[in-house]
C-alpha cells in the first residue's frame, strides 16, 4: 500500500467517524420509525397491542374506497395549487419591491416575517378574534353596518380557501425573503448592461432576474409541495377539518383516524400516501437539478 492510499484511507476513516453520530441519530429519529410506520400500513393495529394483525393493502383499499379520504386528496391537491401561485406571486412583487428600498428593507423584512414567526395557535386565535368573529370580528363590523357577509369559516363553500387565506397570510412573509436574498445575489453587471441596452423594468426581471433565482424558485415550489402535504395545524385550529369535512386534509384525517377511532394501521397507510407526494416532489427537484447544473 503507498503512502498515499494509506493516507487517504485514514481521512476516509476520519470521515465516517466525524460523520457517524448524525448518521446513528437520523437512523434513531427518522429511518426506524419511518420502517415502523410503512409496516403498520399493512396491518390492523390499535397503537396498544404488541402484535399487530397483517392484513396486506387492506388499509389502502378502505382509505381509496372511503368518500371522505378522496375529498381530502382534493382539498390537499388544491391547497397546493394555491400555495403555489398566491404566496409566490405576492413574495416575488414584494422581493422586487424591496430589492430598490435599500435602507429600510430590512426592517421590512423584519416585519413580514413576524407572522411567520409567531406561534400558529397565536395567529389562529387572532383570526378567529379579529378577523373572522361574526360578532365582534372584522365580519362582525360588516354584518352591523347592513352587509350580508358571513364567516367563511362556517360555510362548506368558503371554509377551505378560508383557513388557506389565514395560512398565506402567515407564510409569504417567508417566502418574501427567501426571494430578496436570492435577488441580491444577481449580478449587477448584467443589470447594468440590461438597462444600458434599454430594457424596461419587465424585461429586466424575466431576462435577468428570473434566470438567477430560477434555483430558489425551483427549490421552494418543491418544499411548498411537501409543506402543503403537511398541513395540519392551521386546519386542526380553525376548523378541525369541519363543517361536515369541507377544509378536511390528509393529515387530519390520519389524525381522527389514529386518535380518535384508534386505527393507527389506517392512519399510517394516509401517512404513506402522504410521503409519496413528498418524495415525488424530491424526484422531480434531483431531476431538474440534473439537467441545469446551476440547481
Amino acid at each position: 500500500m503507498t503512502p498515499a492510499v494509506a493516507a487517504r484511507r485514514r481521512r476516509s476513516g476520519k470521515f465516517y467517524l466525524m460523520i457517524a453520530p448524525a448518521l446513528l441519530l437520523s437512523g434513531v429519529v427518522v429511518l426506524i420509525p419511518g420502517i415502523l410506520t410503512a409496516y403498520a400500513a399493512f396491518t390492523d393495529w390499535d397503537g396498544l397491542g404488541l402484535h399487530p394483525a397483517w392484513v396486506g393493502l387492506a388499509n389502502f383499499r378502505e382509505i381509496f374506497a372511503d368518500p371522505v379520504f378522496r375529498h381530502s386528496l382534493r382539498d390537499n391537491l388544491v391547497w397546493t395549487a394555491l400555495f403555489l401561485t398566491i404566496p409566490v406571486v405576492i413574495g416575488l412583487l414584494t422581493a422586487m419591491l424591496l430589492l430598490r428600498r435599500r435602507r429600510t428593507r430590512t426592517v421590512y423584512q423584519v416585519i413580514y416575517l413576524i407572522p411567520y414567526v409567531l406561534a400558529p395557535i397565536t395567529n389562529a386565535v387572532l383570526w378567529l378574534n379579529i378577523i373572522y368573529n361574526p360578532i365582534s370580528g372584522v365580519i362582525g363590523f360588516f354584518r352591523n353596518h347592513g352587509s350580508a357577509i358571513d364567516n367563511p369559516l362556517a360555510s362548506t363553500d368558503t371554509a377551505l380557501y378560508a383557513v388557506a387565506g389565514v395560512d398565506i397570510w402567515h407564510f409569504w412573509g417567508f417566502l418574501t425573503v427567501v426571494y430578496l436574498a436570492a435577488l441580491r445575489q444577481t449580478p449587477l453587471d448584467q443589470v447594468e448592461a440590461a438597462l444600458v441596452e434599454g430594457a424596461n423594468g419587465w424585461q429586466i426581471f424575466r431576462y435577468v432576474y428570473l434566470p438567477s433565482i430560477r434555483p430558489t424558485l425551483q427549490l421552494m415550489w418543491v418544499m411548498i409541495v411537501i409543506f402543503s402535504f403537511l398541513a395540519f395545524d392551521y386546519v386542526y385550529l380553525l376548523t378541525q377539518g369541519g363543517p361536515a369535512n369541507s377544509t378536511e386534509m390528509l393529515s387530519t384525517y390520519a389524525y381522527t383516524a389514529a386518535f380518535s377511532a384508534f386505527q393507527f394501521g389506517k392512519a399510517a397507510a394516509v401517512g404513506l400516501v402522504m410521503s409519496g407526494f413528498g418524495l415525488l416532489s424530491s424526484f422531480l427537484f434531483v431531476w431538474l437539478s440534473r439537467k441545469d447544473p446551476d440547481l
